[in-house]
């Protein structure tokens, strides 16, 4: 396919998804994806993507890339749960194959705020809060209607937030705040109460057994809190919720917005995001079409 100007490139921990674009696209109009399993050693993951973007497009007028983890000082850091992830070189293989071209990269929530941003529900807003919960647990911070990444490129990692209960942090290893509400962390609490695999997202049908529906709440309580402090202090106009466990947004979004009134001087909207499937992948087209200048 020759006639997509931008390319934007998802790197997931199990699968590569790709699409093209006019620069003008919206996600009203159709776009070429396709999508290519996470097989080998990271760089030959990265060349087999790259090698199947040529495919789409030859000479893209910008390219958005997402990926999970951050880039620091030429690498992607904190990245620990992908085997040859952390500290890879992705900016200097992506220079490598695209030259002179824009390259955008930014984390995959950043990413999908960026989404949000252009065509979703964190349209028009100033100051707001993208919060994906997913595998991980992480959020972007809005200011003066951009993504606030940080003196690291580290904000909104809430996955560390330190759990007041305990003495772990990230110099142990842990991310005490992810431990406790990411959809990994309820899968394999969940499993181990069950005697058998469970998926995040059938915790929240199991309703009536009291084990889990104690771990559920204990879950939630520290998602609101944790949301609420990010809320007293930012001072956003807007929450905007995404990612893979919205399909129990009936019991999620209800216990945070209990919370923001009580604890938030001056609450913000809490709203369910504008894209769930595919929003890191939409947020790498929105990198691309931003880094070609389109309003």
């Amino acid at each position: 396919m020759t006639t997509a100007h931008v390319l934007g490139i998802d790197f997931g921990g199990t699968k590569v998804a790709l699409a093209t674009a006019d620069r003008e696209w919206s996600p009203t109009v159709s776009s070429t994806r396709m999508r290519i399993p996470t097989t080998g050693s990271a760089e030959e993951v990265v060349r087999q993507s790259l090698a199947a973007a040529r495919g789409l497009v030859a000479a893209p007028a910008a390219v958005g890339v997402s990926t999970f983890g951050i880039v620091r000082d030429e690498r992607i850091r904190l990245a620990p749960n992908v085997p040859g992830w952390e500290g890879m070189e992705l900016p200097r293989l992506l220079r490598d194959e695209y030259g002179d071209t824009p390259v955008v990269i930014d984390n995959d929530v950043n990413a999908a705020a960026a989404a949000e941003l252009r065509w979703g529900a964190l349209r028009g807003v100033d100051v707001g809060i993208y919060l994906n919960l997913g595998t991980g647990l992480a959020a972007a911070l809005v200011v003066d209607g951009r993504v606030v990444r940080g003196a690291h490129g580290a904000a909104g990692e809430i996955g560390y937030l330190l759990d007041p209960a305990s003495d772990n942090c990230y110099a142990d290893g842990q991310a005490p705040l992810e431990e406790l509400v990411s959809g990994s962390a309820l899968a394999s609490q969940g499993s181990a109460l069950a005697g058998r695999p469970v998926a995040a997202a059938e915790l929240f049908t199991m309703v009536g057994d009291a084990r889990v529906d104690a771990l559920i709440d204990d879950a939630l309580r520290s998602l609101a809190q944790a949301v609420a402090n990010l809320c007293i202090t930012l001072d956003p106009a807007r929450v905007v919720v995404g990612g893979g466990m919205m399909g129990a947004a009936p019991r999620i979004l209800p216990r945070i917005a209990a919370l923001l009134p009580r604890a938030v001087p001056f609450p913000p909207q809490l709203v369910p995001a504008t894209f769930i499937d595919d929003a890191p992948l939409l947020g790498a087209l929105a990198l691309a079409v931003e880094a070609v200048g389109v309003k």
